[in-house]
């Protein structure tokens, strides 16, 4: 059987979000990297792993632009982190962490007669995750910028708060905020 980093196996992983389920891909890989073949079709990033999802994300951060290497490393470490904190699984901690932080309401603006109108809608659960691991990454790279904290445990932090739906993380303040002004919007 494959093992994440041959430490973390996929066997036991669960996604509870039923509408999440097809977009958050767990097949077992021990090396997470696909070398671009899913970027050939538009929607075809859900047959991509979501910690090589998670790992492309860290790698559009300003520091790390095209550094997939150093951006692999800062998840491994992240994971070991996570693994030491919660004793879980950190797979699983990070697909719980997706699900907690992808916003389910978002606006849009229309034009009526030259007014720009915001008009709630539901967010497409390929959306939730990418808005979701967006907000991950970049939360990590906020809080370990100017910071004595290293970004392994910045993104180790942000995971592990975003898995158990602390309002004090970065992402799951953003995405209260998104719903906030959604709900105002209706």
């Amino acid at each position: 059987m494959y093992k994440l980093f041959d430490k973390w196996e996929y066997s036991d992983i669960q996604v509870d979000d039923m509408s999440m389920s097809r977009y958050i891909n767990i097949k077992p890989v021990i090396v997470p990297y696909s070398g671009g073949k899913h970027a050939k079709k538009k929607f075809n990033k859900s047959n991509q792993n979501i910690v090589e999802r998670l790992i492309n994300k860290i790698m559009l951060t300003e520091l790390n632009t095209g550094k997939k290497m150093m951006a692999y490393r800062i998840v491994e470490n992240s994971f070991d982190i996570i693994n030491k904190k919660t004793k879980e699984n950190p797979i699983q901690v990070l697909v719980n962490a997706v699900i907690n932080a992808g916003p389910r309401e978002e606006t849009v603006r229309l034009k009526y007669g030259g007014i720009a109108v915001p008009k709630a809608v539901d967010s497409a659960p390929q959306r939730r995750v990418d808005v979701a691991l967006k907000l991950i990454a970049n939360g990590a790279q906020k809080s370990s910028f100017k910071s004595r904290r290293s970004i392994e445990e910045a993104l180790a932090n942000e995971i592990i708060a975003a898995a158990n739906y602390d309002v004090k993380s970065y992402s799951i303040n953003k995405k209260e905020g998104k719903e906030r002004v959604a709900k105002a919007a209706r």
